[in-house]
C-alpha cells in the first residue's frame, strides 16, 4: 500500500495511485519516492519506510518527515527554529560525510506540498537496543566487537570534522545482510571548527548517553568516546545507564552489576577512561582508543632526529648573506643575523636550534591532541615582515596600517609566497613561509621554553598587543618583550601565515611529520585554507597554541607572516 505523507489524512492508498484518493496530496515525492508505511514518530515529524520508483528494482529508503509545528502546536517560535535548524543540520551532515558503507547514504533533501523532506538509504536490520533486548547482555568479546567497529566509524566521521552527539544502542544498527553495525541518525551532529567548539550552545543527545559538557552544551570529539562508553557498559550489563550511575561517587559503578561475569581488567580501566566525567580523563581521540583495543596497530616510536650538519658545519655558507652577529640594546643574542633586502633595508633572523617539544594543547579540540614533534635547526624572522621590508621587496605596500616598521598586511598566501621567492633567488636559499610546527617551537622558545601561555610571558601585556591594548590597529616591531629566543611579537600584533593545509585538529597528523616538524602538511592550493597562528590586535585570545584557518587568497589588516631559512 502507499500511505499519505498528509498527517491530517494518513490514508492508506494503492501502491499505483498517485494522488491521495482522500485528500488529494501527491502520494510521490520528486515523482520517484513513494512512502509505503510509518516506522517512527519522534518529536519532529513521522518515518516511513518507502521505495524509490525511479528505479527497476525498486529500492527500499527512508523518508523523514519534518512536521515538527503540528506535532507540538504550542512550541515557542525559539524551539520550533532549534528544530528546523537540527532537521536541516542532518541532513547536510550526511551529505558532508559523503558515502560510507556504514553510514545512510543522503539520497535527497527537500520541499514536498510545503513540507520538508530527508530521504535516505534504508538500513536493514536491528538496532543494539533491540538485540540487547532480544539476547540480553553482551559478552566482553561482544562489546569489544561493538567498540572496535563503531570506533572505526567515528575515525572516518571525525576526520570530516563531525561530532555526532548522540552515540547510543538504538543509534547503531546491526546490518542483516552482513552483520556490519551502521552508525545512523545525524540530526544531532555538529561540524566541528574551533570556533564553533569555542562556544557553548544547545544541550543535545540522549540524557543517559550524553557527556556532562555535552548537555551543558559544550560538545567536543570526546563527548561521542563518552556515549560510545555508555552504550558498551549498558550492552555489557543490560541495566540502563542511570541506574549504572552514582551521583555521589561521580561515576559510573557498573562492575556490581555484571552477574559474575568477568571482564578483563585492562579492558575495564578503558571503559572507565571512556566513561569519565572529566575530559582530560578520556583517552584524547579514537586512535588513541583504538591503540588500546589494538596494540599492534600503536604508532612508531619517536625518537629524536640528528641536526642537519649543514646548520652547524657550513659557518662559510651564511657570510654571503649575513652580516656578523647583530648586537643591539634589545637582544644581545649570538644567534641573531641580519639580511640585506637591499636599499639598505636590512631583515633580522634569529637561529632556533633543533629539538623536541610538545605540541599543541588540551584547551580546544583544535589544538588536541597534544604531541611531540622533532625539529632540525633553523632560521626564523626576529619579527614579522615589515612593511620596509615588503616594499623594499615588492615595490609597492597594500597595508591599510601605514608606518615602515608596522607589520605588512592585506597580503595573502599566494604574495607571501612570491616574496619568498624572490628572496630565494637572491640568496640561492630556500626562503619561505615557517610550518606549523616551526612556528609553535619558536614561539614556545625552543629547548629553552619556560611554559608560557603567551609567547615570552604569562602576562600578555607584557609581549603582545591585542584586543585589550591595541586600541583598534597594528603596532610597530619590538615595542613589547621578546620570548626566551630573542623573537619578538609572536602572540598578537597579526596573525601569521604558515605553509600547511588547515586541518581542523592533529589527530590524524601523519606520524613522518612528527619526526620531521620541518615539514609542511600538506600544500594549500587555490581553493584550499591555510593555517594561521598568533592572533592579533583584533582578538582577546592570542595563546601559543592557538590555531585559525584561513583561505589561501584572504587578505585583512589582521594577517601578516615572518620567514623561515633552512
Amino acid at each position: 500500500m502507499s500511505n499519505c505523507l498528509c498527517l491530517a489524512c494518513d490514508r492508506p492508498n494503492s501502491i499505483t495511485t498517485k494522488f491521495c484518493t482522500q485528500c488529494g496530496a501527491k502520494l510521490q515525492i520528486q515523482d520517484r519516492y513513494r512512502a509505503l508505511k510509518a516506522i517512527g514518530q519522534g518529536g519532529f515529524g513521522k518515518t516511513f519506510l518507502a521505495q524509490d520508483e525511479s528505479k527497476p528494482s525498486q529500492p527500499r529508503c527512508v523518508i523523514k518527515q519534518f512536521a515538527f509545528e503540528t506535532i507540538n502546536p504550542n512550541a515557542s517560535q525559539g524551539t520550533l527554529d532549534v528544530a528546523i535548524r537540527l532537521f536541516e543540520q542532518e541532513a547536510k551532515r550526511l551529505d558532508d560525510l559523503g558515502k560510507h558503507p556504514q553510514i545512510p547514504e543522503l539520497l535527497s533533501f527537500t520541499i514536498h506540498e510545503g513540507k520538508q523532506y530527508l530521504i535516505q538509504e534504508f538500513i536493514d536490520g536491528e538496532t543494539l537496543e533491540q538485540e540487547l533486548g532480544r539476547v540480553g547482555a553482551f559478552s566482553e568479546q561482544q562489546v569489544r566487537d561493538v567498540l572496535v567497529e563503531v570506533l572505526q566509524i567515528l575515525e572516518f566521521v571525525h576526520s570530516k570534522s563531525v561530532i555526532h552527539r548522540d552515540i547510543s544502542p538504538d543509534n547503531i544498527i546491526r546490518r542483516r545482510s552482513d552483520k556490519k553495525l551502521v552508525l545512523v541518525d545525524f540530526g544531532a551532529a555538529k561540524h566541528a571548527t574551533a570556533t564553533l567548539l569555542a562556544k557553548t550552545g544547545t544541550g543535545i543527545g540522549k540524557p543517559s548517553y550524553g557527556a556532562p559538557e555535552q548537555m551543558l552544551g559544550k560538545s567536543v570529539f570526546q563527548s561521542d568516546l563518552f556515549g560510545l562508553g555508555v552504550t558498551c557498559l549498558h550492552l555489557l550489563t543490560n541495566v540502563e545507564p542511570f541506574t549504572l550511575y552514582d551521583v555521589l561517587e561521580n561515576e559510573y559503578q557498573w562492575r556490581q552489576f555484571l552477574n559474575g561475569k568477568v571482564v578483563s581488567d585492562g579492558f575495564g580501566k578503558l571503559l572507565d577512561r571512556l566513561t569519565a566525567y572529566r575530559v582530560k580523563e578520556r583517552p584524547s581521540s579514537v586512535i588513541e582508543t583504538l591503540q588500546v583495543l589494538q596494540p599492534k596497530a600503536a604508532p612508531v616510536k619517536l625518537v629524536p632526529l640528528p641536526v642537519v650538519p649543514s646548520q652547524q658545519a657550513k659557518p662559510s655558507s651564511l657570510s654571503g648573506i649575513f652580516s656578523q652577529p647583530v648586537q643591539t640594546p634589545i637582544s644581545a643574542s649570538s644567534n641573531s643575523f641580519e639580511l640585506d633586502c637591499g636599499n639598505g633595508v636590512k631583515l633580522e633572523l634569529v637561529k632556533v636550534a633543533g629539538g623536541s617539544f610538545k605540541m599543541g594543547s588540551d584547551n580546544l579540540n583544535s589544538e588536541r591532541p597534544v604531541h611531540q614533534v622533532t625539529l632540525n635547526d633553523f632560521l626564523i624572522g626576529k619579527y614579522p615582515i615589515t612593511q620596509q621590508q615588503w616594499q623594499s621587496i615588492i615595490g609597492s605596500n597594500p597595508s591599510h596600517f601605514k608606518g615602515l616598521n608596522l607589520p605588512v598586511e592585506q597580503v595573502s598566501c599566494n604574495d607571501a609566497q612570491k616574496f619568498c621567492k624572490i628572496l630565494s633567488s637572491r640568496m640561492s636559499r630556500n626562503v619561505r613561509l615557517p610550518t606549523e610546527s616551526e612556528w609553535e617551537y619558536a614561539a614556545k622558545g625552543g629547548n629553552q621554553s619556560k611554559g608560557y601561555l603567551y609567547s615570552g610571558s604569562n602576562n600578555f601585556d607584557e609581549i603582545g598587543w591585542y584586543k585589550n591594548n591595541a586600541e583598534s590597529s597594528t603596532h610597530p616591531m619590538g615595542q613589547k618583550k621578546p620570548n626566551e629566543l630573542g623573537i619578538y611579537d609572536m602572540s598578537g600584533n597579526v596573525w601569521e601565515l604558515c605553509l600547511d593545509e588547515w586541518h581542523d585538529h592533529y589527530l590524524f597528523k601523519p606520524e613522518k611529520l612528527k619526526r620531521n616538524g620541518n615539514e609542511a602538511w600538506g600544500e594549500w592550493s587555490h581553493n584550499k585554507s591555510c593555517v594561521l597562528r598568533g592572533g592579533s590586535w583584533f582578538d582577546e585570545v592570542c595563546r601559543l597554541t592557538c590555531r585559525n584557518g584561513g583561505n589561501v587568497n584572504i587578505k585583512g589588516n589582521r594577517y601578516g607572516f615572518r620567514i623561515i631559512i633552512i
